[in-house]
């Protein structure tokens, strides 16, 4: 099935150069003659694999079916620069493909797995963005063999449209970064923080790092003997650093009561975490921006709260509701 799959969309591609190199040659546009740009590019890989790059392509179809099997094939063929790479790797094979109403579904043999995180997700990305150019297809679905794809946490994938790789308002995904990050999680009976190390940590040059911080952080530890201490469900609104203050907004879920985790553990899993980033110095937390009360009894949501490492396991052991108060009186 695979290499049948493999040798249409070959054919295609073969078909495509001969209708090309049959064209009478027309030579330079003449003086006055508006060059069109086609409607169509192709997203290829950087040579260093870390970014897209789109290239204009005049296809030859003109149907749907035609394009999704020519596109599909320029994908997985060579560029022509050779400052670009083709964004379905060689060993990458395509078993089926098929257009279920707007959604375009593609089997992948199993080694599509064996691809890098970052080789991966920009794999995707350029699939998705160079398909749905066509009529007819809203979305992609991926699948490997008979099982839809999943991310590292065994979460399904789903499918994509553009904007599921867009970090930011107006901002795509172009270039995949990685880095360390440093994360403060409660340890299991709720009175101290535990201190986690994410090493390889993916994102895209679009977002911000204290929004990847926050984020890492809500999605919970993965360290043994810890959780996570915000509230189960929270949701970041929006995240801002300026003069070295990050002003931190959550959803009403923050403010939900759980009282097996101390309010400081909370507040300070937060502050230290996004402490450890070079351009904070300070945190301010609010509620959909709302800063008036108290966070459950001491700390007030007005307070901006600096890095404090006594919660931390491991270090010199502080009476948790005398540390409080000290906060309290600040």
């Amino acid at each position: 099935m695979g290499r049948a799959v493999c040798e249409r969309i070959r054919r295609c591609v073969c078909l495509c150069m001969a209708f090309f190199l049959a064209l009478p040659f027309s030579g330079a546009a003449g003086c006055g003659e508006e060059q069109t740009e086609s409607r169509y590019h192709i997203e290829y890989l950087s040579k260093d694999n870390s970014r897209l790059v789109k290239v204009e392509y005049e296809p030859v179809a003109t149907d749907t079916d035609g394009l999704i099997g020519e596109f599909l094939g320029v994908l997985c063929s060579d560029a022509e620069n050779v400052e670009y790479k083709k964004p379905i790797p060689g060993d990458v094979t395509i078993l089926s493909y098929s257009l279920d109403g707007v959604i375009l579904t593609l089997r992948f043999h199993e080694n599509y797995s064996r691809m890098s995180a970052v080789e991966e997700v920009l794999c995707r990305a350029a699939i998705v963005r160079t398909m749905t150019q066509i009529e007819g297809v809203d979305c992609v679905a991926f699948y490997i063999g008979e099982a839809p794809l999943t991310d590292a946490k065994g979460n399904l994938v789903g499918s994509m449209t553009p904007d599921s790789f867009v970090e930011n308002p107006g901002e795509q995904i172009n270039s995949i970064q990685n880095t360390t990050l440093t994360l403060y999680f409660s340890n299991e009976s709720g009175d101290a923080l535990v201190k986690e190390v994410r090493e390889e940590v993916y994102y895209s040059s679009n977002i911000s790092m204290e929004k990847l911080v926050m984020e890492q952080l809500l999605e919970g530890p993965v360290t043994a003997g810890a959780k996570a201490a915000v509230p189960e469900g929270t949701k970041l609104m929006s995240v801002s650093v300026a003069d070295g203050v990050c002003f931190v907004s959550l959803d009403e879920t923050f403010r939900n009561q759980d009282y097996r985790v101390n309010e400081a553990i909370v507040i300070y899993s937060i502050v230290d975490s996004l402490s450890e980033l070079s351009n904070v110095s300070k945190v301010q937390i609010s509620v959909k921006g709302d800063t008036s009360g108290v966070y459950r009894d001491s700390f007030a949501m007005s307070d901006i709260y600096e890095r404090n490492l006594d919660y931390v396991a491991g270090t010199e052991s502080v009476d948790t509701e005398e540390s409080t108060e000290q906060e309290t009186e600040k």
